[in-house]
């Protein structure tokens, strides 16, 4: 019986050290952050004194100003300060203990350089594009990627690649704007964490290769001249049932095509021509010269 308590006993020992050992850390950190602000505030305090000895000198070192368009993250001693970013406008730092890092804000264009993509259809093609991206939060973009500008550009190219991969040349060719939304919608979900908001892409460009060109405007220049033989075709049919009708209206009455062949006739003068054949059938002359004796000449 004594052996077994005093296994419980151990048991229970074992099962509270290492709460103990957290709660010694816990300890330590307060401590380690207390310390730390103490020595912030007593170096924000002997900074103040530098000021105030060094007035008006040190206004130089001290007072900032931030355009409209860019917005200004401090850091003091390596920590961010609480709060929005500062500016526009003037404000007022600690030289000895604050540093800054001044941040754009405004719409920022790049080209995205020609990248040799394999579409869907195993057709190589060579695609640029323009991306438009802007910073909405300037403490993100500082702390959480080191370069959001050069970070924006490689995965604009990597996702460049990757929507239009999954496209045909068809596609590519056809339905840009959609692809474009497609990509300006990849790149602002990925982009998002990093305080950057991407608002368009544009693809500038799908070069082809020369071989495919040819082979592309022979098809087309066939399609097209066999589209005109078709619409001449048709036309054609047109214009000889239209002849067809025009010719039943005409046999019904000898009048018309008199009439028709007068008309004719006046359009053939109205041309500069000094001779004029017009062939005349012979029931219109049989017709005309009905009461004439056999053998009188007509003309």
């Amino acid at each position: 019986m004594a052996t077994k308590a005093g296994g419980d006993q151990f048991a229970l020992e074992a099962a509270s050290r290492p709460k103990v050992v957290g709660q010694i850390g816990d300890d330590e950190n307060i401590e380690t952050s207390a310390s730390s602000k103490l020595c912030a505030g007593v170096l924000v305090v002997f900074s103040v004194i530098l000021i105030i000895l060094f007035f008006p000198f040190s206004l130089l070192y001290v007072v900032k100003v931030i355009p409209e368009y860019q917005r200004a993250v401090i850091f003091r001693l390596g920590r961010v300060e609480e709060g929005d970013a500062k500016g526009p406008g003037m404000f007022f730092i600690v030289p000895c203990t604050d540093s800054l890092i001044a941040v754009d804000l405004r719409t920022v264009s790049f080209d995205v350089p020609p990248q040799e993509i394999l579409s869907k259809d195993s057709v190589a093609v060579q695609v640029d594009a323009v991306v438009y991206y802007r910073i909405f939060d300037p403490k993100v973009s500082v702390t959480n990627v080191k370069d959001s500008a050069r970070a924006t550009r490689l995965l604009a190219q990597t996702s460049l690649r990757n929507v239009l991969g999954s496209h045909t040349l068809a596609e590519m060719l056809s339905e840009r704007d959609s692809i474009s939304y497609q990509m300006q919608q990849a790149l602002d979900v990925a982009t998002d964490p990093w305080g950057v908001k991407v608002e368009r892409v544009e693809i500038k460009d799908v070069r082809l290769p020369a071989n495919l060109q040819r082979a592309m405007a022979a098809e087309a220049e066939a399609t097209r001249e066999a589209k005109a033989k078709v619409i001449s075709a048709q036309g054609e049919l047109n214009a000889s049932r239209a002849l067809k009708e025009a010719a039943a209206v005409i046999a019904t009455s000898p009048t018309a095509l008199q009439l028709r062949y007068l008309q004719t006739l006046s359009i053939i003068a109205a041309e500069r021509s000094s001779s004029i054949f017009f062939p005349i059938p012979i029931d219109i002359l049989s017709g005309m010269g009905g009461n004439a004796e056999p053998g009188t000449d007509l003309i």
